[in-house]
């Protein structure tokens, strides 16, 4: 607390880690340290728990397309739709399938969509945006994750929630492996966080139709 100009002044900063706050979603959320130093979301977006085991359904949450908002896509039983958008905000709940190249709900694509808190689409909480390309990297290599068993016993307990496919919709295979985007675009495609039982690649580069994981970080 401080006085200024004869008013008392109290700062409201809160500690990761035991600070909880609600998403725009509705849902609460908790925040944890994550092994690289930095504050993240302590479960995926759409998650109504901390995951308890790498394959617990409750803690999968949504699939987001990159670059999309909140808009009711990302949830897994949102119907699809094979009309591309023109517009940052397609203005419907579909997931938009893209089977044709450039394998992108946008048309033209937009590189810009998730860049930074004050993204166009970002679909964090107040404060938080999607992770970038390197800051995934730097999170593996300082949380040792090698596989799907050190990237859940990490203090962000990351699951295998799968994905949802560019092309028909469907969900594949949940518990097989994961896939978490950044904001990070690569190409035509975008850069993700991949792995499984047989290793872990942060730097996954694909299709902006996919529907994966999110995982938020503190801007």
């Amino acid at each position: 607390m401080s006085i200024s100009s004869g008013q008392i002044q109290l700062s409201l900063a809160w500690t990761c880690g035991s600070h909880t706050l609600v998403g725009p979603d509705g849902l609460t959320y908790g925040t944890v340290v994550g092994a690289d130093g930095n504050c993240w979301l302590d479960r995926n977006l759409g998650a109504t728990e901390v995951a308890t085991a790498y394959n617990d359904a409750n803690a999968y949450g949504y699939y987001y397309q990159w670059g999309r908002g909140m808009d009711g896509h990302q949830i897994s039983t949102s119907l699809t739709t094979n009309t591309l958008s023109s517009t940052d905000q397609p203005g419907n709940s579909n997931f938009i399938l893209a089977p044709s190249s450039p394998y992108d709900w946008r048309s033209p694509q937009n590189n810009n969509l998730w860049q930074g808190a004050s993204g166009v689409n970002n679909p964090c909480p107040n404060g938080f945006r999607l992770p970038t390309n390197q800051e995934w990297s730097n999170l593996v290599s300082a949380a040792g994750i090698t596989d799907y068993s050190t990237a859940f016993s990490s203090s962000l307990k990351l699951t295998l929630a799968g994905d949802r496919d560019y092309s028909s919709g469907s969900l594949s295979p949940q518990g097989g492996f994961g896939l978490y985007w950044s904001s990070s675009v690569s190409g035509a495609n975008a850069f993700s966080l991949y792995f499984s039982s047989s290793g872990v690649s942060p730097s996954y580069s694909y299709y902006r139709a996919y529907g994966f994981s999110v995982r938020c970080i503190k801007n």
